[in-house]
């Protein structure tokens, strides 16, 4: 038991240090995603360093659905991976600890860390978007900071383009300046010239205070009232001043928005609300789709209500218009052989106009329903989002975990390049499925649950792998897959012996010999007569035809003889479609050196029993 709980605590030990640097790590990164998207609303607004603070303190909080899959997938592969480089993972499994008992505690880790994922994605996380968006909101309503550039107009202030030639920026003094102010109207504009000013701000900073010198001031004096209604005739007035001061109306306050607008959206609300939301917009959605069909179905056509209006007691009974089936067809080439060709013109031309104001009213209300079923699936996306991060979270646990035992490669190296192209794949299916449930194109089960639809089978996969040791990514068996596949043959290297403690029945291997190129050539006969669909994906040699000609190789290498061990190293590791001809010549070839070999039934006289044979290896040269 105290093995156990040592293994437990030493795999902890070496896990949560790595999953907390992995997920500040991945935060990071996406916070600075979140930075260069929003990066134009903070800018040039003069917001102070705690207002920011405060927005990246939610705006991280948001991200964390995106971080902790990224940061327990890398986490996982880390430590795995450290433990198979170590061989700590080696030395724990021929102890007879299996790989589900090493992923024992950090399993546990992980379904806590799932489930306060869940409470944090319905409890906190409304909360923190909330308070996010209406910061980004209140943000885009500040006014920016007045920054007047020199030789170019400045539009920031509301009403009014200011121009500036040059700008003392250790007094703040501003020189040539021109003003054209508009905040009364293109018809009252007012344009000021002004050798010199500065500008500053009240101490409620609700208005601009320019404080100008030396200069001339425009402005136009229409009246409505004098009835002009020319503009030639527009008065003006000319001022010249030595001294001016100037109120502009310009609010530099940062004024925070009413958090109840974004509380109300399906950003701000939890299962329980989201559930009651849902279930009202369906019942909007029903009552409008309700409404328009029974509309459609009730306008008049040709001029035939649907209902007949009829009085019975004084009362107005209205029953549906009976379906008049003694009536006849109506000749249309009748109607326009009129004599004015002008009447069928007019006739065509008012068929068309009802037609068109139908098709708008209809693709009207297709809108509206479409607008209100896109705000019911988005209400129901942020529902179904709540489950799939708990589930993600466990899923790169499954996938990162067998994957670093296998590849067996610690730092942060091969592990970080896996998990990303892993997670790429999981962040396209994801985004592909919000789209999908978001237009209506798919469900929104099946599109928001899509991406782990997609990653499931390869956490299966790497785990039913990495329990039976599987070498997945041993270079070499994909080179010998590569090489069969495009029929590269390999030849043998079989050395010669010199000295062999029992010589091998050739008789006995002469008709093993025979046997293999009877079925070798009885299997070639079967596959000519198969269809050319069904040859290109049929085995040339089945699984026990390649052992037993592995193993007649393998016996044949034990006779001392230069000729034969030449010939059986040119037979290929292999027999594919390719090399099938050659392989089976040099067979043929094999076959007829070992019958010189067999010797004649007068002088096959068996050796007694127990007795060793030993044959010394020929020294004299022989050419090839």
């Amino acid at each position: 038991m105290r093995i156990i709980k040592r293994l437990d605590s030493f795999l902890l030990q070496r896990f949560l240090p790595v999953l907390a640097m992995t997920f500040f790590i991945c935060l990071f990164i996406v916070m600075m995603q979140f930075l260069w998207r929003y990066i134009e609303d903070l800018v040039g607004k003069g917001l102070s360093v705690g207002v920011v603070a405060e927005l990246f303190a939610y705006a991280a909080l948001t991200m964390v659905p995106t971080a902790l899959p990224l940061a327990v997938l890398l986490a996982s592969l880390m430590t795995f991976g450290n433990l198979g480089e170590k061989f700590e993972l080696t030395a724990l499994k021929s102890a007879g600890v299996s790989l589900f008992r090493i992923m024992r505690p950090l399993l546990i880790l992980m379904i806590c860390i799932s489930v306060g994922a869940f409470f944090f994605q319905n409890e906190a996380l409304p909360v923190a978007k909330t308070r996010m968006y209406t910061l980004l909101l209140s943000m885009r309503q500040k006014s920016p900071e007045v920054e007047i550039p020199e030789r170019s107009f400045y539009d920031q202030i509301p009403g009014m383009n200011l121009y500036v030639e040059k700008k003392d920026q250790a007094t703040g003094m501003l020189h040539d300046l021109i003003i054209y102010d508009v905040t009364r109207g293109m018809d009252n504009a007012r344009i000021i010239l002004a050798d010199s000013g500065k500008i500053s701000f009240t101490e409620d900073k609700s208005h601009i205070f320019l404080k100008l010198s030396h200069g001339e001031m425009f402005e136009n004096v229409r009246d409505n009232s004098m009835g002009l209604q020319s503009n030639s005739n527009m008065p003006f007035r000319r001022e010249s001043f030595d001294d001016k001061e100037v109120y502009i109306a310009f609010d530099a306050n940062f004024n925070r928005i009413e958090e109840a607008g974004i509380r109300s959206q399906y950003v701000g609300q939890n299962i329980t609300q989201l559930t009651h939301s849902i279930d009202s917009i369906k019942l909007i959605v029903d009552s409008i789709g309700n409404a328009y069909g029974t509309q459609f179905k009730e306008t008049p056509m040709l001029d035939v209500p649907y209902y007949t209006t009829t009085f019975k007691d004084g009362k107005a009974v209205r029953k549906r218009t009976p379906v008049d089936t003694t009536a006849k067809a109506v000749n249309v080439d009748s109607v326009f052989a009129g004599p004015n060709p002008s009447v069928a013109k007019s006739y065509i031309n008012q068929a068309l106009a009802k037609t068109k104001s139908r098709r708008n009213e209809f693709e009207f209300k297709k809108q509206v329903l479409q607008q209100e079923a896109k705000v019911m699936n988005l209400h129901d996306i942020e529902r179904q989002r709540k489950f799939t991060l708990s589930l993600a979270c466990l899923i790169f646990f499954f996938i990162g975990a067998p994957l670093g035992a296998i590849i067996k490669k610690g730092g942060i190296g091969a592990p970080l390049v896996v998990s990303v192209i892993i997670f790429v794949i999981y962040f396209v299916f994801d985004n592909m499925g919000y789209k999908l449930a978001r237009d209506g194109r798919a469900p929104v089960w099946e599109g928001i649950w899509l991406s782990s639809f997609v990653i499931l089978p390869m956490g299966i996969f790497f785990t039913y792998k990495a329990v039976g040791d599987s070498a997945m990514f041993d270079i070499e068996s994909y080179k010998k897959a590569f090489r069969r596949f495009f029929g590269i043959s390999e030849r043998r290297l079989i050395a010669l012996k010199e000295v062999v403690w029992e010589l091998p029945d050739t008789a006995a291997l002469l008709d093993e010999t025979d046997s293999i190129i009877a079925d070798f050539a009885q299997r070639q006969n079967n596959l000519s007569r198969r269809p050319f669909y069904k040859r290109m994906f049929a085995s040339v040699c089945t699984r026990a035809l390649h052992e037993q000609y592995d193993g007649l190789i393998n016996k044949l290498s034990y006779i001392l003889d230069k000729k034969l061990n030449y010939k059986l190293n040119q037979l290929p590791l292999y027999i594919n479609r390719r090399n099938r001809k050659e392989a089976y010549q040099t067979m043929t070839e094999v076959r007829d050196i070992l019958a010189t070999m067999v010797p004649e039934k007068d002088m096959d006289a068996e050796a007694p029993a127990g007795s060793d044979k030993c044959e010394a290896a020929d020294n004299t040269k022989e050419t090839t």
